[in-house]
């Protein structure tokens, strides 16, 4: 086991250091039929997206990886995110939104830690639309199996600052899925969208390669929350697009609270400024505002994002642990603020 572990910690850092984008060229194993059907398969292998052991976790022919310049906080694991569509398919630029994708498009995004895989989600685009499935990785990290009703996993892994976390990470159950990833009603992609993808050489080679139908010259782009040349209040606005914005907007799940905290957002009233909760309740935490002005420690934005308790946390999902980084950077756009 202890040797697994050692090669699973050294392909991570491989993965970390590769190339983002993988070449379109060669044989395509992955299987179209599965994504396409209307089965659900046992194992993550079934798809193909992978190479078989002995090589390990290397991504086939035609399946690309892909980052996020600002990434949702999942208690600090890493994820490698990858696309696959049918050969000669290609995603549609959508401006704002998220690129449409061809019927046979699989996202795949797997969830770890240094010494260790978690879980991988996959949405598949079948004809009746997007399906979210969530994949368990075993312990040597050999194989994922299918968890329709999600599952729990105890782990240990080091926080930036050095702390060592000992947590009980939740795999969300399908449900879960689908709520997180409810547009209007409708399961869909969340994370590719030109802004998230436009590092200056990303979507360019996305087109290069055939993923993509466009990319005017134009295209937006959000910063890395952590990125210290950029603005505090544009790092701190691509974080809460990232990690609150796909349920707070006008047409997600918690579009009823009248907190919209999307990228296109005005700042205003719904975006939290003297903002009062929609309910009374412990969620406020005794604050009179989502965001009080110069007073983060007077924002009930801030005291749900630093709590464990699960009446009151935000984001519901996703988190057995307080994201020090992204409160922090909060904090100080609410303290700038006039």
């Amino acid at each position: 086991m202890k040797a697994a572990l050692v090669l699973l910690g050294a392909w991570v850092a491989l993965v970390s250091a590769a190339p983002v984008v993988t070449t379109t060229l060669g044989p395509r194993p992955v299987a179209l039929d599965l994504i396409l059907g209307d089965t659900l398969p046992a194992k993550l292998s079934d798809f193909g997206f992978f190479r078989p052991k002995p090589s390990g976790l290397t991504p086939n022919a035609g399946v690309t990886r892909y980052t996020l310049n600002t990434s949702l906080f999942s208690d600090y694991t890493e994820k490698f995110r990858y696309v696959w569509m049918p050969r000669g398919s290609r995603a549609t630029y959508n401006g704002d939104g998220v690129f449409t994708f061809p019927v046979g498009t699989a996202l795949i995004k797997t969830f770890g830690y240094p010494d260790r895989l978690i879980e991988t989600r996959v949405l598949l685009r079948r004809a009746s639309g997007w399906v979210a499935l969530p994949y368990v990785w075993n312990e040597d990290g050999s194989e994922a199996e299918l968890k329709r009703a999600g599952k729990r996993v105890d782990v240990a892994f080091k926080e930036p600052s050095g702390l060592v976390q000992k947590i009980s990470y939740a795999v969300p159950n399908v449900n879960q899925c689908k709520g997180c990833h409810d547009v209007a009603g409708v399961v869909t992609p969340l994370g590719p969208k030109a802004r998230n993808l436009n590092d200056g050489v990303q979507l360019q080679n996305w087109q290069r390669i055939g993923l993509l139908d466009r990319l005017p010259s134009n295209a937006p782009a959000v910063p890395r929350f952590e990125d210290e040349q950029a603005s505090v209040g544009t790092r701190a606005r691509a974080y809460l697009d990232v990690n609150c914005g796909h349920c707070h907007n006008k047409a997600g799940p918690a579009n009823t609270s009248g907190l919209w905290l999307d990228w296109h957002q005005p700042v205003d009233t719904n975006l939290g400024l003297y903002k009062r909760p929609t309910a009374a309740g412990r969620g406020s935490g005794g604050h009179d505002f989502a965001i009080a002005p110069g007073k983060p420690d007077q924002s009930y934005l801030v005291s749900r994002m630093e709590s464990l308790d699960p009446g009151i946390a935000m984001p519901e999902l996703g988190r057995a642990t307080v994201h020090a980084e992204g409160v922090a950077l909060l904090k100080r756009w609410i303290g700038e603020m006039k």
